[in-house]
C-alpha cells in the first residue's frame, strides 16, 4: 500500500469503527442526569451553616476564618458588598462583628488603600459557611502544633 492511500484509508477505517460504536453511546449518562443542555441543573444544597458558634480554631496559619452565620441571598456584585455593611471598618464596632483584616486593604505593591483591595472584594473567594458536614473524604491531616 503506497503512502497516499495509507493516509486516506486509515482514517476512513476509524470513522468507521466510530460509526458503529456510536449506538452504545446512548447508554452514557451525563452527570447531569437527562437534562437537556439549554436548562441549568438545581444548585446541589449544601448543610445549613452552623449558627453563631463564635470564632471557630484555625487548622494552619493563614487559613481564612470561616463565617459563623447564613449568607445565602447576601447580595455581593461589582456594586455592592453586603459582607462589608457588618464587618467593615466603620460599622464593626456597631454590629458586634470582627472588621476585615488590615491586609485586605493592602494592594498587591503592599501599599495600604483607603477601601478594600479589588482582590480581596469577593470574601466567599476565600472564607465559607461553617457547616457540621462530615468530611467527603478521609484525612489524616493534622493541625500545626502551634494551633492546637
Amino acid at each position: 500500500m503506497n503512502i497516499t492511500a495509507r493516509y486516506f484509508i486509515v482514517p476512513l477505517l476509524l470513522l468507521a469503527g466510530l460509526a458503529v460504536a456510536a449506538p452504545d453511546a446512548g447508554n452514557l449518562e451525563a452527570l447531569r442526569g437527562k437534562l437537556p443542555l439549554d436548562r441549568d441543573p438545581a444548585p446541589a444544597r449544601i448543610a445549613d451553616p452552623l449558627k453563631d458558634q463564635g470564632i471557630q480554631d484555625r487548622d494552619y496559619i493563614h487559613q481564612p476564618p470561616l463565617i459563623p452565620h447564613q449568607v445565602r441571598d447576601y447580595e455581593v456584585d461589582l456594586k455592592v458588598n453586603q459582607c462589608l455593611s457588618c464587618h467593615g471598618w466603620k460599622n464593626a464596632a456597631s454590629r458586634n462583628a470582627p472588621r476585615v483584616s488590615p491586609t485586605h486593604y493592602e494592594n498587591r505593591d503592599g501599599l495600604t488603600l483607603s477601601d478594600i483591595s479589588p482582590r480581596r472584594y469577593f470574601c466567599l473567594q476565600c472564607h465559607v459557611p461553617q457547616t457540621g458536614a462530615e468530611p467527603l473524604v478521609d484525612s489524616t491531616f493534622m493541625p500545626v502544633e502551634s494551633l492546637r
